[in-house]
């Protein structure tokens, strides 16, 4: 019985060139032509990527005991690839090493992914964003930390018949004698004596604007008459007293720093936007907290009420130092002005030494110093931390050369008490003003 299929061509046991010639040749044997299997209204299988065929869906009977053209678990047709027995390659061990040789394909038939290379451009822009959110955080924090120190004890609001405002910002620096929580032993440490309330040992104005910042000491024997105020805590107004002229710290003294303000606007016809004051104790932990201020002395001196002992040259002044260096006025001839000038001195050497990047972005310096200044600071009820570090940074600015430091023109004296130069008083006030860099000079 002849049991090869219909419409074999040659004899018994001889096959075609086309088909493959067994499994006994050398060489594999190649896909093999069914034509009794009949395949009718199958769609012709579609490859995929790389030439690999897809999965045909659900029902689909290929005639070799598999739906949808699932096979058995390691089954392998050779009937569905177009491709010779075995993986390129020389299979496990062959020339392209590894289990599969050189084929990209793992099990199944999936390729395996390829590992991305690490994106260094989006973790450096990562890093940067959290570290922008990190001193964010830490800048509004510090900000309403700072805020929250400030004591808001003066109100402005209470100060009658102010003048206009000009161009740029007056800030009214005042150091007072307050000895407000020392003890009996820091009195007698920083020379301070044990006197009841508190008065004001230096005056200054510091204006910062479009000409540049001007530092302005105002001596506190400066000659004045108290002008029509309204009291701070009565809230009575007072008539003024033209005949009756006194030193300006009195004016403090009379009804504290509102009574100031409204002394020197009047006398100058300067708008003061802010007050700013600080007393002993608060000075003295500001300099040390940063560790002392470097200064260069032209000359030593000794004075016994503020217990000032130097000697000529560069040297660190500590805070019991720096605060005698301050209040020294006994031993000088000039007293009161000479006075003002080391003040004056000393103040853009605290705030040029201060504002550096050792203590900014060093949290054990800025922190201390700024809870030390903080704490004793007493200020207006509209300042601000940010309004405070203008003021630090334009008195800094002063140190450096960018502004002017000087004292109210002076044009003589009269019993004990020092009168201004009232023209180049208006002329200096006129140019601050109008945002103009000054240059009117003192004497």
């Amino acid at each position: 019985m002849n049991e090869w299929p219909e419409g074999f061509n040659g004899a018994r046991g001889e096959r075609p060139e086309r088909y493959g010639r067994g499994s006994a040749s050398a060489e594999p044997e190649g896909a093999r032509s069914m034509p009794h299997v009949q395949r009718g209204g199958v769609p012709p299988r579609q490859r995929g990527r790389y030439g690999v065929p897809q999965q045909q869906g659900p029902g689909y009977d290929d005639g070799y005991g598999g739906q949808g053209g699932s096979y058995a678990p390691g089954y392998d047709s050779g009937y569905n690839t177009g491709q010779v027995y075995g993986h390129q390659g020389g299979g496990p061990g062959g020339p392209g090493g590894g289990p599969y040789g050189s084929d990209p394909y793992g099990p199944g038939g999936r390729a395996a992914a390829p590992r991305r290379p690490a994106n260094w451009g989006r973790r450096i822009k990562y890093g940067v964003l959290t570290l922008v959110v990190v001193v964010l955080g830490v800048s509004i924090g510090t900000y309403f930390w700072a805020d929250s120190k400030l004591h808001k004890d003066v109100d402005l609001s209470k100060v009658i018949d102010r003048p206009d405002g000009g161009a740029g910002t007056n800030y009214l620096i005042v150091g007072s004698d307050s000895r407000k929580g020392m003890t009996k032993e820091q009195e007698k440490q920083l020379h301070t004596g044990g006197a009841e309330g508190q008065r004001t040992d230096s005056m200054m104005i510091l204006h910062e604007g479009a000409g540049g910042p001007t530092l302005i000491s105002l001596p506190r024997d400066s000659d004045i008459t108290l002008p029509s105020f309204q009291g701070a805590e009565s809230g009575k107004t007072y008539p003024a007293n033209p005949n009756t002229h006194m030193k300006l710290n009195a004016a403090y003294a009379t009804d504290g720093p509102t009574l100031l303000v409204r002394t020197i606007e009047a006398k100058t016809g300067l708008r003061i936007d802010h007050y700013v004051e600080i007393g002993f104790s608060g000075f003295a932990n500001v300099v040390d907290a940063i560790g002392g201020v470097d200064m260069n002395l032209p000359q030593g001196f000794k004075d016994k009420y503020s217990g000032a002992d130097f000697k000529a040259g560069e040297q660190t002044l500590n805070g019991q130092q720096a605060l005698a260096y301050v209040r020294t006025r006994h031993a000088f001839a000039t007293s009161d002005l000479q006075r003002e000038k080391n003040q004056q001195k000393f103040l853009s050497a605290l705030a040029s030494q201060t504002a550096t990047p050792s203590t900014i972005l060093n949290p054990f310096r800025l922190y201390p110093a700024l809870g030390a200044g903080l704490d004793t600071l007493t200020v207006d009820k509209d300042m601000s931390p940010y309004a405070l570090a203008k003021m630090f940074f334009a008195m800094k600015d002063v140190t450096g050369g960018d502004g002017v430091s000087m004292t109210m023109p002076i044009s003589g004296s009269s019993g004990g008490n020092l009168l201004w130069d009232q023209a180049k008083v208006k002329e200096l006030v006129n140019q601050l003003n109008n945002g103009d860099k000054v240059t009117v000079t003192d004497n």
